[in-house]
């Protein structure tokens, strides 16, 4: 299976696919290309493993050129690891089934436009849930709104911090990640 991997920050999950593929967890997987909407450490992680990557310039035109660069390749899926643009209804239509998102919290809660990063662990904070979690899911023209694959929570502990959050919840997305990959592999 060719994946393409989206990316915009520092590339923890992205590095757990190479891991991933490296030691024989994901079989039969290869990484085709790395496609970047900003500057990021994630471009120096697939650098670093040769792996071919693509900065582009975030703007109207971003879906088109992503379905340009990967429409010349065999790709089979598309992975959101931190990708942080927003992709147009046609590119989500064209890739209906073939594109992955993980997203920090228990989907369909502290989803959407402007739910990344510390905004989900502060919004997991404010709402006073005793869960939280990480989910993949398929990616529609819907923000955070496609077909869960798989979704892992954890206990929110009385004092946890938006950072204990995140640290709770990478360790989480790098294991399903890899499962709902590992899920989607074995339908193809």
């Amino acid at each position: 299976m060719n994946i393409a991997i989206l990316v915009s920050g520092g590339g923890t999950n992205l590095q757990r696919i190479i891991d991933a593929i490296d030691s024989g967890e994901l079989k039969h997987t290869k990484i085709q290309t790395v496609i970047a909407d900003r500057d990021c450490f994630a471009i120096e992680r697939a650098l670093d493993k040769d792996l071919q990557v693509f900065l582009l310039e975030r703007g109207k035109n971003l879906s088109e050129e992503i379905n340009e660069l990967l429409s010349e390749q065999n790709i089979d899926l598309i992975v959101l690891a931190g990708f942080l643009s927003i992709l147009s209804a046609d590119f989500c239509a064209r890739w209906t089934g073939k594109m992955i998102n993980i997203h920090p919290s228990l989907l369909p809660k502290f989803g959407g436009k402007g739910m990344y990063g510390a905004k989900v662990h502060q919004a997991v904070l404010d709402a006073g849930e005793t869960e939280s979690g990480a989910t993949v899911h398929f990616v529609t023209s819907g923000v955070d709104e496609g077909e869960i694959i798989i979704r892992k929570s954890f206990p929110v502990e009385k004092g946890d911090t938006v950072k204990d959050l995140q640290e709770k919840v990478m360790k989480i997305e790098q294991e399903i990640l890899i499962d709902a990959i590992n899920k989607i592999s074995r339908t193809l």
